[in-house]
């Protein structure tokens, strides 16, 4: 087995908001991957005394935690208790009702002798690729659906779209949220690697379009995340004010990749 792990912060002078794991149980069989984007709130009030980074650390560390240990457990119902379990550390001096409490998009991925389960939640993405090297890319594609319109201001987003039917959804406060995202299970010989990645590093793909999903898979599996990465902040760099590619929230995001061989 082969695993790889690079993450690289968006602002070298602000904390990184994204998480990233891979486990191996103590018995050997199989294993894990977390990854998750924290979502950088707007200024001002979010409600809560705790930083998107410290969210992120607790959310990833629970989710790395149970989705080796509770075996018996589906990964809708981990993520469900992982999300309870960090509401409860902070429901007692925090406003867990506020849109814009911390939260995170979600891949959670995890293997046996047998079978791979996934499990993805927003915006980030996980890529499954076959023994004869076809890419499968899991993508939760509802934030990129919605109207632009609906989209246009953060408090326009947070009051009609963010966490609500129709919208989009993030692990925040909700466990009941688990049950919305975009789940399965395949045959462990019909998965040879997989890739998890913020959208920090699949700009390379849905921003500055310079491959599809398998031509992005090939250059980390040949060159490795750190290069990818590499690629998506120079392609940033030439186009710093977004004058080309105007979806771009900020010049440069938190970037993660996962890559695992089975």
């Amino acid at each position: 087995m082969r695993t790889e792990l690079f993450s690289e912060p968006g602002d070298p002078d602000r904390p990184n908001e994204d998480f990233a794991s891979v486990g191996l149980p103590a018995s050997g069989q199989g294993g894990s991957l977390v990854v998750l984007d924290g979502v950088t709130p707007p200024r001002g009030d979010v409600g809560c005394l705790h930083s998107v980074a410290w969210f992120s650390a607790r959310l990833g560390g629970a989710l790395t935690e149970l989705s080796l240990s509770r075996r018996d457990l589906t990964l809708p119902e981990i993520l469900s208790d992982a999300i309870r379990r960090v509401a409860d550390a902070h429901a007692d001096t925090c406003d867990l009702s506020h849109p814009r409490t911390p939260q995170a998009t979600v891949v959670l991925a995890r293997w046996s002798a047998t079978e791979v389960e996934y499990l993805v939640l927003s915006d980030s993405a996980l890529l499954l690729e076959s023994p004869t090297g076809e890419v499968t890319p899991v993508l939760d594609d509802r934030l990129s659906r919605l109207p632009r319109t609906s989209l246009t201001t953060d408090a326009i987003a947070d009051a009609t779209v963010r966490n609500k039917e129709g919208g989009f959804f993030t692990a925040a406060a909700d466990p009941s949220v688990a049950g919305r995202a975009v789940t399965g299970v395949l045959p462990r010989s019909s998965v040879r690697a997989l890739t998890a990645l913020t959208d920090g590093a699949t700009r390379w793909v849905e921003k500055f379009r310079e491959g599809d999903w398998t031509d992005l898979f090939t250059l980390v599996r040949k060159e490795g995340g750190q290069a990818l990465v590499e690629r998506v902040r120079g392609l940033e760099a030439a186009d710093a004010e977004a004058r080309v590619h105007l979806r771009r929230s900020k010049t440069h995001d938190d970037a993660t990749v996962v890559f695992v061989t089975l």
